[in-house]
């Protein structure tokens, strides 16, 4: 049956494009740095509907304004908002909106699609390096180990706000098809796709909606207050700063097997380089630990029971904690690594202390013998 798709009044479409940039980032300099060169002034994230005590950042993100964009879309020129938020664990967050206004469903639906593919993962967009290098140069001395930032996540959303009709949440998929928005496909999905796709739904009152997918959402909130946004991005940053976390382990682990072998070789009874290669080891544990533990207290969450809900399967969706498992078997690794060399040159310094004593006896011996 076709569907009788209301116009949409007010909305917007955000594309996120989150980056590593650091190892960790001093936020109160940046945002020293950031007021210094006379540009609007940088401000400290909360959550906007959520009471703190229900939900609070772990340490509050900076935000900086960035210049407005004016980006093709569509046959035409859009204007758009962009900030980029700081992380202090290491990740930039940054957020391009386009406003929208009187236009049909379809309109935004090709809308969103178009922003993704001038804005998306696969379209390697310069406009995030350009943004990426504005916001680099100016907080650089708040930067902590600055990485390259070759790894990356992206995520869109297509936000309503008000339709020219209102729209009861419980009839919305009679009235409005939200697949070609979620999904960017323009062939017809199968039954069973479309119900996979439209699985992670989440509304708290009646005219509130939240459709979660691996790398977009559909929000309808009428009164522009939802934390949503917040909540979806963090779970982002985790994911970016686990995944950059687990690849440094993936690259660790060879290279540490690599020292052992080479530490055994170069003087099996070397007791100082198994105890240097344990410090090293148990240094990186304890940097990758001290991190990991920011990234998962990026977000408290204590009584908002619906954004709980929406923040828990965000990161179920996004595989957050199949990542920071494969992080802490690795880590554990390292750690029983660590543990067998420290006992490997403890019991090379026994060696070697009884090794010095035999000598030592023998030496006497030999003294004794000469003296008679």
């Amino acid at each position: 049956m076709p569907y009788e798709q209301p116009n949409v009044q007010s909305a917007v479409v955000i594309a996120m494009h989150l980056i590593d940039i650091a190892d960790a980032i001093d936020l109160s300099s940046a945002e020293a740095l950031w007021d210094q060169q006379q540009r609007p002034a940088a401000i400290r994230s909360k959550l906007a509907s959520t009471p703190p005590k229900a939900m609070a950042f772990g340490v509050p993100p900076v935000v900086l304004r960035l210049d407005s964009l004016e980006l093709p879309l569509l046959g035409r020129t859009c204007r758009a908002d962009a900030t980029v938020r700081l992380y202090d664990f290491g990740a930039a967050a940054f957020s391009v909106q386009i406003p929208v206004t009187s236009c049909s469903w379809v309109s935004f639906s090709q809308l969103v699609n178009a922003v993704d593919a001038l804005l998306g993962p696969a379209a390697d967009s310069p406009i995030w390096m350009q943004l990426l290098a504005h916001v680099r140069a100016a907080v650089m001395p708040a930067l902590s180990k600055p990485s390259p930032a070759s790894l990356h996540e992206d995520y869109l959303l297509g936000i309503v706000h008000a339709f020219d009709e209102a729209i009861p949440v419980n009839v919305m998929h009679e009235r409005i098809d939200l697949v070609p928005l979620l999904s960017g496909e323009q062939r017809p999905l199968s039954e069973q796709a479309r119900k996979d796709l439209l699985q992670q739904r989440f509304s708290y009152y009646a005219d509130d909606l939240v459709v979660l997918t691996w790398d977009r959402a559909f929000i309808y909130e009428p009164r522009s207050d939802s934390d949503v946004v917040d909540i979806l991005e963090v779970a982002n940053a985790q994911l970016l700063e686990l995944r950059f976390y687990d690849e440094l382990l993936d690259a660790e682990l060879p290279r540490m097997y690599d020292m052992v072998e080479a530490a055994h070789a170069s003087n099996p009874l070397g007791a100082r380089h198994f105890a240097d290669l344990a410090r090293k080891l148990y240094t990186l544990v304890a940097e990758v630990t001290e991190i990991t533990e920011k990234v998962d207290n990026a977000l408290q969450v204590t009584e908002d029971v619906y954004l709980a809900r929406v923040y828990a399967s965000a990161l179920d969706l996004f595989r957050v904690r199949h990542v920071s498992d494969a992080v802490d078997r690795k880590l554990a690794i390292i750690r029983d690594t660590y543990a067998a060399l420290y006992e490997e040159a403890s019991g090379k310094r026994a060696e070697l202390l009884e090794l010095a004593i035999i000598v030592l006896i023998v030496v006497e011996i030999v003294i004794a013998v000469i003296r008679h």
